[in-house]
């Protein structure tokens, strides 16, 4: 099963097993020391969250605990303007790597613009290590939004055309909650001749799963993401080490 923070308490309790969310790997990751980790792309605010308080517990985690996420934004099907302006009010900094845009997930660009740009590795480890977590001590954590590469971005267009269309199909027939999700990316899809996962795979990481944790996860995503990240991560370790020898300097 997929488990959010709010269930990993019982797993342990009951010593139960299941894959962790974005959340709950966050909090994890925290409590061992881990300041980075990379993944396909974020939950978010559910077009129509307005009226239905569906909000991933992501964002929610995003404000509370100070690891650096590197995704490739959140899935086109969320509302991500209203995900962004979540993101603001709980205290989250969101940089975009190498652009001024949001990207989509699928699609390099959302039409959302960010405060924050970061243009290479070093950029990040400064914003994650030296002003966020070393100095500042913020206790909330980074999104680094890093766009799917050129080569196997679809038609931003085209999607968004599919998704308005698949969106409508959804309340006409009725499709709410958790099962709303799976239902727009198989009909993206369908409607968009496979364009939305052309280089993509569509794999159920677990038989039972919470429905937002249902991954369709780019393979050239991913691994652009976590190039990236390791980068990210070599780049904060040696600030860290600089700092450390710097701060050995003074005191001698």
């Amino acid at each position: 099963m997929g488990l959010h923070c709010q269930m990993t308490g019982l797993q342990v309790a009951t010593r139960g097993n299941g894959a962790t969310t974005v959340s709950a790997t966050m909090f994890f990751a925290s409590m061992v020391g881990i300041p980075v980790f990379v993944t396909g792309g974020i939950g978010g605010v559910h077009r129509h969250g307005e009226n239905t308080m569906d909000i991933s517990s992501d964002l929610t985690e995003l404000g509370r605990t100070p690891v650096a996420v590197i995704s490739a934004g959140v899935k086109s099907i969320l509302d991500i303007p209203r995900t962004l302006e979540y993101l603001e009010t709980q205290g989250v900094c969101v940089a975009a790597y190498k652009t001024n845009e949001f990207p989509a997930f699928f699609t390099e660009k959302s039409g959302s613009k960010v405060h924050c740009r970061v243009d290479t590795p070093e950029d990040c480890a400064q914003l994650i290590g030296k002003y966020a977590n070393i100095k500042l001590k913020l206790g909330t954590g980074i999104l680094i939004a890093v766009p799917i590469p050129k080569e196997h971005a679809a038609s931003g267009s085209l999607i968004e055309s599919a998704i308005q269309l698949a969106l409508k199909e959804a309340r006409d027939k009725n499709i709410i909650g958790n099962a709303e999700t799976p239902f727009l990316l198989a009909r993206v899809s369908e409607l968009t001749g496979g364009a939305s996962l052309a280089s993509s795979i569509l794999s159920l990481l677990c038989s039972v799963f919470c429905m937002e944790t249902i991954a369709y996860a780019d393979i050239a995503l991913v691994k652009n993401n976590a190039a990236i990240g390791a980068k990210i991560s070599v780049a904060l370790a040696q600030l860290r080490e600089s700092c450390n020898t710097g701060d050995a300097q003074s005191v001698s």
